[in-house]
């Protein structure tokens, strides 16, 4: 009997050794075999990835803190499962009408109760957490490092706290050079000397904190915020949930789940950046079965340029934001094609969204809209809509709006990060769509929930009215970064164009953007906008009737788009596809340049009508200036464009 019990403790013995030594080096690849991601389970777990056999990502170890079990220390692997997927994807709506979701995975099962999934794209590879414990459980701390090879270039979407997401790009020579301490948004970007960029992101969020990207000990590793243990109501109009303790841990959450994917996607082209759609390919998959009631489309809005009508008879201004005043701008959507009104703040209570303003009867707006095909967005402060989520939603409804505005989250811990799906969740039950501002970055949760038609954060064109901080230069990171995470709400549109010499901020009053006309037009191409603001006065955009010929057929999601060219915080060129016709953009820096406009994307034996929007000879000094030229085009035209400093061009091809 002794003897039975010493061979079966030899055999778990030699069962366990297998299990952490024949194990412990595993390797998958991504389906053209580009990327590699190289798994090694010791003590701890670490992974690594190249790029075409190039160091990409050296070994970097991933945790996390259950209190009762590290997970990813001193790991005992279970069994391995891989699981290669080839398959399409249908989005409602978006950049494209189908996108390939073609991955290889593994998933390492370990004996202490939970897993590690590791997935590899040729656009980049990601890996997350998944437990199966029985209780629910606290998470201590997360341990996710991301040691880039080569100390590469960086930028940075620097934040030192957990309340703004609309921040100015940092560049950083290389990642040694970056303070200690200092943290970012993500996602963030990494050059490496040889081209390729890497940028380090997360997905499918879901009650979890938010990520952030700091130096730590000499190298990037993820930041995460605290659970809060005290709010109260403050910050900027006193009504902003604001966080006065924090507890010693990261969530409370359920014992079985999946944690976030953290994510690196990978490119030798930098343009490819432009159409890369893996954040939302990881990201949960849609709750909703009838989506027919989310309808993507532009609006005219009164906040950036403060409601102001110069030369209308209506009295306009922020004093004078009346039922007659906001059905001007009913007129104007419905004249010029747009599909909404956005009434910001200032139609109800801050405090009570039920407490309608008299001068503002959004009721009679609602019915004034839909009689012209025009419907409203109505604005609202998140804390406030939360203090009775089903009851101020089930009012919205019965205005007649058909989305929210959702502003001043300002947070993104766990409790924040619940309040979106609660809120994206109870929407979608009242077919509402939602306009999230003040808000975290994207991270997939409009796959799950597509009547989330726009997020903002974003250095926007509100802080033209404040700053100099939304430029081209900006813009151009913006586009190669930013828009990886998600749908951005710019809110492009001025019609009053400065240079970077003349350009100063205006608050309040009409304020201008930095950059050219053509480059302010090149937003409605080149950003992913679902719900797309037009944010000038309609006074404006009446003067001049080319531009709204633009304006009112530009789509704002699409069927195909296509990167044609593009260099990391330099310019940006994409053409969009959709009912048959095809839109470009071109976006440019502060460093005047000519680029070349190749049509082979277009289909054999077709010729195209092409109306081309392009920067004057003198909008380099001359902003609002412009020229419209019309020319036939075919896949074989090649076709020179000169873009002026902070320029831009936009053309729309049809047969």
């Amino acid at each position: 009997m002794r003897i039975r019990i010493t061979l079966a403790a030899l055999l778990l013995m030699a069962t366990q050794a297998w299990s952490q030594t024949a194990l412990k080096k595993l390797t998958i690849g991504s389906p053209g075999k580009k990327l590699k991601i190289d798994i090694n389970v010791q003590d701890s777990v670490t992974y690594a990835v190249t790029l075409n056999g190039k160091p990409v990502l050296m070994p970097s170890a991933i945790s996390m803190d259950f209190g009762h079990v590290i997970a990813g220390r001193n790991a005992i692997v279970s069994n391995q499962q891989k699981n290669n997927v080839r398959e399409q994807i249908t989005p409602p709506y978006g950049q494209f009408t189908t996108l390939r979701n073609d991955y290889n995975e593994l998933k390492i099962n370990f004996k202490q109760g939970y897993s590690i999934i590791f997935r590899a794209y040729d656009e980049g590879v990601a890996y997350r957490f998944s437990t199966q414990f029985s209780q629910r459980v606290k998470v201590i701390s997360e341990q996710a490092t991301f040691r880039l090879a080569g100390n590469p270039e960086v930028v940075f979407p620097e934040s030192d706290v957990y309340t703004s997401w609309e921040v100015p790009y940092v560049k950083y020579k290389n990642v040694s050079s970056i303070a200690e301490g200092k943290k970012a948004i993500s996602p963030a970007l990494f050059s490496q000397p040889d081209g390729a960029k890497i940028v380090v992101a997360e997905s499918d969020l879901l009650d979890y904190p938010g990520m952030y990207l700091q130096k730590s000990a000499g190298t990037i590793r993820g930041n995460w915020a605290a659970y809060p243990a005290k709010t109260e109501l403050g910050s900027w109009g006193n009504f902003v949930s604001v966080v006065k303790e924090r507890k010693g841990y990261l969530a409370e959450t359920e014992g079985t789940r999946d944690y976030p994917w953290r994510v690196a996607i990978v490119t030798e082209r930098e343009k490819d950046l432009l159409a890369n759609q893996l954040i939302y390919k990881l990201a949960t998959p849609a709750a909703i079965q009838d989506m027919s009631w989310i309808k993507p489309g532009k609006a005219s809005w009164e906040w950036w340029h403060d409601a102001m009508l110069p030369g209308s008879e209506t009295p306009s201004g922020m004093k004078n934001r009346s039922t007659a005043l906001y059905k001007r701008y009913i007129d104007f959507a419905a004249d010029s094609r747009l599909e909404y009104l956005m009434i910001d703040a200032g139609w109800s209570d801050v405090y009570d969204l039920r407490k309608v303003k008299p001068e503002t009867d959004v009721f009679e707006l609602a019915r004034y809209a839909k009689a012209k095909n025009v419907n409203i967005f109505l604005w609202c402060v998140a804390t406030t809509l939360l203090s009775d989520l089903e009851g101020n939603l089930d009012f919205i409804h019965s205005t007649g709006a058909v989305g929210i505005k959702v502003d001043f989250f300002d947070r993104d811990d766990q409790l924040a990060i619940q309040w979106f799906e609660k809120i994206a969740k109870a929407a979608a039950e009242r077919h509402l769509m939602v306009d999230f501002h003040g808000c975290p970055k994207p991270t997939g949760l409009e796959r799950k929930y597509p009547n989330i038609v726009n997020y903002e954060a974003v250095r926007g064109a509100e802080c033209s009215k404040w700053d100099l901080t939304a430029n081209p230069d900006q813009h151009l990171l913006t586009t190669f970064i930013r828009m990886l995470a998600g749908p951005l709400d710019y809110t492009p549109g001025s019609m009053r164009n400065a240079t970077k010499a003349t350009f100063k901020p205006v608050d309040p009053g009409l304020p201008s953007t930095q950059g050219t006309r053509c480059h302010e037009l090149a937003m409605f191409v080149i950003f992913n906008q679902p719900l797309a603001m037009l944010c000038d006065s309609p006074m404006e955009y009446i003067k001049y009737p080319d531009i709204m010929q633009f304006l009112s057929a530009v789509p704002t999601t699409f069927e195909q788009t296509i990167a044609l060219d593009g260099k990391v915080g330099e310019y940006a060129l994409m053409a969009k596809k959709k009912d048959g016709a095809w839109y470009i953009g071109a976006m440019n820096n502060w460093e005047s340049r000519s680029v070349e406009l190749d049509f082979s994307f277009l289909p054999d034996g077709k010729s195209y009508d092409m109306t081309l929007y392009i920067d004057a000879d003198d909008s380099g000094t001359e902003a609002s200036h412009y020229a419209v030229k019309t020319m036939k085009v075919s896949r074989k035209t090649h076709l020179k464009l000169y873009l002026a400093k902070g320029g831009g061009a936009v053309a729309m091809l049809r047969r």
